[in-house]
């Protein structure tokens, strides 16, 4: 891998870049609170080759929303569960959306 290569993967959401003890101390949660919410499957982070969790910076992302709900008192099975509706949700918002502007395209009226 070339220094180039390296630098490309800084833009990369989907690198997993942090270890267990980076995103906990990132988050401001344990270790523990990372593993729980990769039980719930809402997460499943990489393994390096020595067989330690890394976690990208979108896994991070999603594992903060998960703290913010825990955090207000929603049991994190419950938590997990809303962002995965969150996220498909937002999907179906984003395929709803491209389907109007297809069907618009195709209305249009034509000059002739």
């Amino acid at each position: 891998m070339t220094a180039d290569d390296s630098y490309g993967r800084l833009d990369d959401d989907d690198y997993p870049a942090y270890t267990m003890g980076r995103a906990a101390e990132m988050l401001g949660t344990t270790q523990g609170f990372l593993r729980a919410i990769g039980e719930a499957r809402l997460i499943t982070p990489l393994r390096s080759a020595g067989g330690h969790r890394r976690y990208s910076r979108y896994q991070l992302r999603v594992a903060a929303r998960a703290r913010e709900l825990v955090d207000q008192g929603t049991p994190i099975e419950a938590a997990c569960r809303i962002i995965v509706l969150e996220d498909q949700l937002e999907e179906a918002q984003r395929i709803n959306a491209e389907y109007r502007r297809g069907t618009e395209a195709t209305n249009q009226p034509t000059d002739g």
